[in-house]
């Protein structure tokens, strides 16, 4: 049985894919443990997305548009909003195009905390990622980015 270069390569290639997904992740998981590690004040580092998210819409966003931008389910998404509504740091208002649905939007209280908070995570992301050169972040970016076309490219055809 004669071993053909084509599976050769395909076998390295996806070693190397393997190899740099598990970097990729083992980086992910090291930064968010670190990150989680900072004084997030009496927020949840999820709640701080879900505020960052709404802070970077143009407008009240439906739950569905808010679950793109972050890691949770539907309706752990819905009761965590439950919860930062009761906080006073968002508000959700009746969809004027669609009357069953929702839309969500940060208060003033909100968005002064996400803020604040943001602020100082931004400082712990510039130092958790200073290992790396101002040119090897934005190669890194670029990557990412690389990387997130196909699925962006893939959520704009499903809308």
């Amino acid at each position: 049985h004669r071993v053909r270069p084509a599976d050769v390569a395909r076998v390295m290639s996806d070693r190397l894919a393997n190899q740099a997904w598990e970097s990729l992740m083992r980086a992910h998981a090291v930064l968010l443990r670190r990150f989680a590690a900072d004084d997030w004040e009496d927020l949840s580092m999820r709640e701080y997305d879900v505020l960052y998210t709404l802070a970077k819409c143009e407008a009240p966003a439906r739950l569905g548009e808010l679950q793109q931008g972050v890691l949770l389910s539907q309706p752990a998404l819905s009761r965590l909003v439950d919860r930062l509504e009761a906080r006073g740091l968002v508000a959700r208002s009746s969809d004027q195009t669609d009357g069953r649905a929702v839309r969500v939007t940060l208060t003033p209280a909100g968005k002064e905390l996400q803020q604040t908070m943001g602020r100082s995570h931004a400082r712990s992301v510039e130092r958790g990622l200073r290992a790396l050169t101002p040119d090897e972040q934005r190669k890194l970016k670029r990557l990412v980015t690389k990387l997130l076309a196909p699925a962006e490219l893939s959520n704009a055809h499903e809308e």
